[in-house]
C-alpha cells in the first residue's frame, strides 16, 4: 500500500517550498517530490550568487540565502521530501484520491496535489562541442553555484545573453582571467553590463567553442573559431561556462488530464485545476481573466490560496483561513522543541 499524505507538493522551487510550510502550518500531513540535486529551483540552478531585490521584508539577499531559509522554513511541520525523484504520472483511485508515481517506481497516495514545477526539469542547452560533455562538472559548468569556485581561476564564458555577460563580469573580481566568447558581435545583455564587460574582461565576438581539452580530470585549454574565417585558437583555461540557457522539461506532465494552455497549467482564482483535487501555483499556472506575473511573491500568494482551498476540499467544515501565524505562537514553540 501507498504511504497516504494530505497533499503532494510537486516541486522544490521557492513556492513549492513556501506550500510544503504552508501546508503544515495547517496541519496537512505532505509530502514534497523535487527532480533536482538541491532545492531551492532557479535559485540555485541559475542564479544563486545574484541578489534577490523583490520579496517582501528583504531589500536585498543572495538567491542562494533565501533559497536556505525557504527549505527552513518548509521542513519546520516535519513534511517528508524526495529529491532526485521525478513526478512521472498522476492516476485518480477509485476512491476518489490520487497516486503519485516516480521515475524510481515509487508510489505515493494523497488527498490533494500542489503542481509548483516552475518551468519544470532545468535542463542546460550544450553546444555539442569536443570534450564538452566528457569534463561536464570536471571543469565544464553551466552556471555558477558559487563564486568562490572560480577563485584564481581561467575562466572561458560562452554566450552573450545577461546571464553570460553578469557571469563574466561577476568573476572578474576573483578569476586570475575571464575571456568571453559570441558567436555575434550584437549582444542580447543590457547596454550598460555590455559596457563593463569590456572593461574587466577579454571578449571575443564572432566565436564559438570548438573543443574542450584536458588532462582526463580537469580542464586545461578551450579551442575557439572565428565563424567567419574558420581560424581558431587555443586558450590556456581551468573553466569553462556555457551560459546559453536552461530548457524546461516537464516530461510526462502534459498527459496527466491537466487543462493546459501551452506550458502552463490553466488555474481559476481558487489556484484549482480542471482535476478534483490538483492545484497549480507559481510560474506553471496561468489563472484564468488574469496577468501573469512570474514572480516568487505571487507564487507564495497562490500557494497559499491553494493550500487553503485543498484544506477545505478534504475537510468542508475547515475554515479557509487558517489564522494569521502571529497567533500561533504555542503551534510554532511546540514545533521548536520538537523539530
Amino acid at each position: 500500500m501507498p504511504q497516504e499524505y494530505d497533499m503532494i507538493v510537486i516541486g522544490g522551487g521557492p513556492v513549492g517550498l513556501f506550500g510544503t510550510f504552508y501546508a503544515g502550518l495547517r496541519d496537512m500531513k505532505a509530502l514534497l517530490i523535487d527532480v533536482q540535486d538541491e532545492l531551492g529551483g532557479q535559485l540555485v540552478t541559475l542564479y544563486p550568487e545574484k541578489m534577490v531585490y523583490d520579496v517582501g521584508g528583504f531589500p536585498g539577499i543572495q538567491a542562494y540565502e533565501l533559497a536556505q531559509r525557504l527549505v527552513e522554513q518548509a521542513k519546520m511541520f516535519g513534511p517528508d521530501i524526495r529529491q532526485r525523484e521525478w513526478a512521472d504520472m498522476i492516476e485518480r483511485t477509485q476512491d476518489g484520491m490520487w497516486v503519485v508515481k516516480t521515475d524510481k517506481g515509487n508510489e505515493f497516495k494523497t488527498k490533494t496535489i500542489l503542481v509548483a514545477a516552475g518551468i519544470g526539469r532545468m535542463v542546460p542547452s550544450r553546444l555539442g562541442a569536443k570534450g564538452e560533455i566528457e569534463y561536464e562538472n570536471r571543469g565544464v559548468y553551466y552556471t555558477v553555484r558559487r563564486k568562490k569556485d572560480f577563485e584564481g581561476k581561467r575562466v572561458l564564458v560562452v554566450g552573450g545573453g545577461d546571464s553570460a555577460v553578469d557571469w563574466a563580469i561577476t568573476l572578474s573580481s576573483v578569476a586570475k582571467s575571464v575571456t568571453l566568447i559570441h558567436r555575434r558581435d550584437q549582444f542580447r545583455a543590457h547596454e550598460r553590463s555590455v559596457k563593463q564587460l569590456y572593461q574587466v574582461a577579454t571578449v571575443y565576438t564572432w566565436h564559438e567553442l570548438k573543443e574542450v581539452r584536458g588532462d582526463g580530470t580537469k580542464v586545461t585549454q578551450a579551442v575557439i573559431f572565428d565563424n567567419r574565417t574558420k581560424e581558431e585558437k587555443v586558450l590556456d583555461v581551468d573553466a569553462v561556462i556555457i551560459s546559453i540557457g536552461f530548457k524546461g522539461d516537464l516530461g510526462n506532465m502534459p498527459k496527466w488530464g491537466l487543462n493546459m494552455k501551452g506550458r502552463d497549467i490553466v488555474v481559476n482564482a481558487k489556484m484549482e485545476t480542471n482535476l478534483p483535487g490538483v492545484y497549480a501555483a507559481g510560474d506553471i499556472a496561468a489563472e484564468e481573466g488574469a496577468p501573469k506575473l512570474a514572480l516568487i511573491a505571487v507564487g507564495f500568494a497562490q500557494a497559499a490560496i491553494a493550500v487553503s482551498v485543498a484544506k477545505k476540499y478534504i475537510d468542508p467544515n475547515a475554515s479557509l483561513f487558517g489564522g494569521h501565524s502571529s497567533e500561533m505562537a504555542k503551534k510554532f514553540a511546540e514545533k521548536s522543541t520538537t523539530g
